[in-house]
C-alpha cells in the first residue's frame, strides 16, 4: 500500500510566500517554495531524517527558515538533533546550533531579520550577519501556540488546543490541536481537525481529511493527502476547489542550494 505524503505549510506574514516540508517515505523530508501571488512551486532541498514542524518559522518577508531537525547522527558535530536558519526554500543552514537530543530545539522569528530559539546549550556551529539571535525573550511556553498567536489566531478554549482564525464573510477557520495514540497510551501522535465555523450564525462547515489549513487573502488553502489546494470563500463556505499541486510523486534527489 502506498501511503501519500504528509505536508505542512508555513506562510510569510508580510509577503505572497510559503513553503511547504514534504514528508515521506518516513525517512525522507524536503522543503518546497511556493509563490502564493502565481501558485508556483520551487523544490528545495531533501534531508535523510525529520524536520518537526511545529518548532518551525518563516520570516516574516519569507527569505528565511528556521527549523528543527533530527537526523540521528549523534557522534556528529550537530550532535543528532539541531536548530537551523537557511535562506528559503533552501535548507543549508547559515546559522546553526547542535542540540543532542529532541527536548528543546526551534525557534521563532521575532523581527524580519531576528530570531529567539527555544531550549539551545550548545554553543553555534555557524552564524550569519544576515540574522541576528534575540535574547529579550526568557521563555515561550509552546512554541507552536506562540506562533499560531503572532499569526493572527485566537485562542478558543482554556487548554489551549483550540485556536480560530478570522476569514472573509464572517468566517472563522478553527483549528483543533490532537495528540494521542488509540490503543497504546505510552505513544503520542499529533494532528489537526479544522472546520469553518460562522461567528454571527454558529454554522459549523466540516473539513474532514485537511492536515494543515490557513486563509490566503479571500481564499483558503489546504493540505490534503499530499496535495495543496485552494478554494474562495463565499458567504456560504468554500467555493469550488482547485488543486494547485500534488507533491505525491516527489523523490529523494541531491540538490545543492545555490550560495
Amino acid at each position: 500500500m502506498r501511503f501519500p505524503a504528509r505536508l505542512h505549510v508555513l506562510l510569510a506574514r508580510s509577503a505572497p510566500y510559503g513553503v511547504v516540508i514534504r514528508r515521506g517515505p518516513a525517512k525522507a523530508v524536503c522543503t518546497i517554495g511556493w509563490n502564493r501571488a502565481k501558485d508556483e512551486f520551487q523544490l528545495g532541498q531533501w534531508m535523510r531524517g525529520r524536520i518537526y514542524e511545529q518548532r518551525c518559522d518563516l520570516s516574516p518577508d519569507g527569505e528565511h527558515l528556521l527549523y528543527f531537525a533530527l537526523n540521528g547522527r549523534w557522534q556528529s558535530e550537530t550532535r543528532g538533533s539541531y536548530t537551523a536558519i537557511s535562506r528559503a526554500p533552501y535548507l543549508k543552514a547559515i546559522a546553526l546550533y547542535p542540540q543532542g537530543d529532541t527536548w528543546g530545539g526551534g525557534g521563532l522569528f521575532t523581527g524580519l531579520h531576528t530570531y529567539w530559539l527555544s531550549g539551545v546549550c550548545e554553543k553555534p556551529l555557524r552564524e550569519s550577519p544576515e540574522v541576528k539571535r534575540d535574547y529579550s525573550i526568557r521563555r515561550i511556553g509552546s512554541l507552536h501556540s506562540a506562533r499560531l498567536e503572532r499569526d493572527g489566531w485566537v485562542p478558543a478554549s482554556e487548554d489551549g488546543s483550540v485556536f480560530c482564525l478570522p476569514a472573509p464573510y464572517g468566517w472563522m477557520l478553527r483549528k483543533h490541536l490532537r495528540s494521542g495514540f488509540p490503543g497504546d497510551p505510552g505513544r503520542s501522535c499529533h494532528w489537526e481537525e479544522y472546520a469553518l465555523v460562522h461567528s454571527a450564525t454558529g454554522r459549523i462547515h466540516p473539513l474532514p481529511g485537511w492536515e494543515w489549513a490557513g486563509v490566503d487573502r479571500s481564499r483558503i488553502v489546504w493540505a490534503s493527502r499530499g496535495t495543496l489546494n485552494a478554494a474562495p470563500l463565499t458567504r456560504r463556505g468554500p467555493g469550488p476547489e482547485n488543486q494547485l499541486a500534488d507533491f505525491n510523486d516527489l523523490k529523494f534527489e541531491a540538490i545543492k542550494a545555490p550560495y
